[in-house]
């Protein structure tokens, strides 16, 4: 396992390493950290994993609840608030969408690491609500050009609904000081090494090893 590598040395130098991690990805729409992270849990199925969100909206045809999905009602996920059991939560179009800290515990606590790609404001929920290990990772695009170019390129909105995504790009970057890492999304491949290298350094850390 390369993300775990110190494991080997436990048994000679009485380490010990502590859970795994929470990597919390954020960037403006268009930027390309889904396919960041869905390529780095491809090459580490069994070390990365991806979190699963709440919802109180219905499914969807082909959707699995537990896999997609947490599916609950507004009764349930009124209660998941109530007894602090999200990390993070916000309502789009209606519906609500959170964290639940539950499954990221349950990973973590078995040395997985685990992957929330998110928007800033739950990114910012969730720096005061986890307290364990973590990495905060923003990404940008090579330039505003290229992700407007990357935007257009999609063909999926108007030329309203893309002005509004470039203008909550430019609000999302003004809160980058709040992460511990930037990386530039160029290419894929180099984005990939790029957050790789960010996760092995933090094992490394020796505030991570007990003796």
């Amino acid at each position: 396992m390369l993300l775990n590598s110190l494991g080997k040395y436990n048994k000679d130098f009485g380490f010990k390493t502590q859970d795994g991690l929470l990597i919390v990805f954020s960037g403006p729409s268009g930027v390309g950290k889904g396919t960041i992270v869905k390529e780095l849990v491809k090459i580490y199925p069994e070390e990365l994993v991806l979190s699963i969100s709440a919802t109180t909206r219905s499914p969807r045809v082909g959707e699995i609840d537990g896999k997609d999905y947490f599916f609950k009602t507004r009764e349930e996920f009124d209660n998941l608030i109530k007894n602090n059991m999200l990390l993070e939560y916000a309502s789009f179009n209606g519906e609500t969408y959170g964290t639940p800290r539950e499954y990221v515990e349950k990973n973590v606590q078995n040395n997985k690491n685990i992957f929330l790609e998110i928007e800033v404001q739950g990114a910012l929920q969730i720096k005061k609500n986890w307290k364990g290990g973590s990495i905060f990772i923003f990404v940008l695009p090579p330039s505003f050009e290229v992700l407007e170019q990357r935007l257009r390129g999609r063909n999926t909105e108007n030329e309203e609904a893309l002005n509004n995504r470039l203008a909550i790009a430019h609000k999302e970057f003004e809160f980058i000081s709040e992460y511990d890492y930037i990386i530039v999304n160029d290419t894929i491949s180099c984005s990939v090494d790029f957050v790789k290298s960010i996760i092995m350094t933090e094992y490394f850390k020796v505030n991570r090893i007990l003796v």
